[in-house]
């Protein structure tokens, strides 16, 4: 009988991203499900975050730096409804245009194995499925490294399934 501690180390198995409803800032209604055959990082934050601040132009300039290639990042407000307005005042003061959606709280937040706690981050596969997950301030290579081995096939080393930035 082979043991699995015998076998050569593999990744955990990806789980398939939570899917819950969401709305763009005008209120259209989107889901993460209709983005599958791209890479998506999933980013959550608030408006009252500072850290989320600091991380939300770094994530602007990925975005950029990854434009024309199968890959989308999405900025999800956990802001309560009441305090919507407030987030096209925080990205025009970042000087930012993101895709933004909100409808998420701490449940959703919770829901993509992030804790409660913002900033988060998960970066998805193809098929929806979540490959990495940075609780706390994303650094530039945690999401590079992600979302490098996905476009490269997965091939190399899996990036870490968890990272913890606080």
């Amino acid at each position: 009988m082979i043991l699995c501690l015998l076998c050569p180390a593999a990744p955990l198995i990806a789980k398939r991203a939570p899917d819950p409803p969401l709305k763009t800032l005008d209120g259209q209604r989107r889901k993460l499900s209709a983005l599958r055959g791209q890479i998506v990082i999933v980013n959550f934050w608030a408006t009252w975050c500072a850290p989320c601040q600091e991380e939300l132009p770094r994530l602007s300039r990925l975005a950029a730096a990854y434009a024309g290639k199968p890959v989308r990042f999405v900025f999800v407000s956990i802001d309560e409804p009441r305090n919507l307005p407030k987030i096209p005042a925080v990205l025009g003061k970042l000087n930012l245009t993101l895709e933004t959606w909100v409808g998420a709280d701490t449940d959703t937040l919770a829901s993509f194995g992030l804790g409660d706690i913002v900033p988060g981050t998960a970066v998805l596969d193809e098929q929806g499925q979540v490959v990495a997950r940075i609780m706390g301030e994303a650094r530039e290579d945690d999401v590079r490294t992600a979302v490098d081995w996905l476009l490269g096939g997965k091939a190399g080393p899996a990036p870490p399934a968890l990272t913890k930035r606080y």
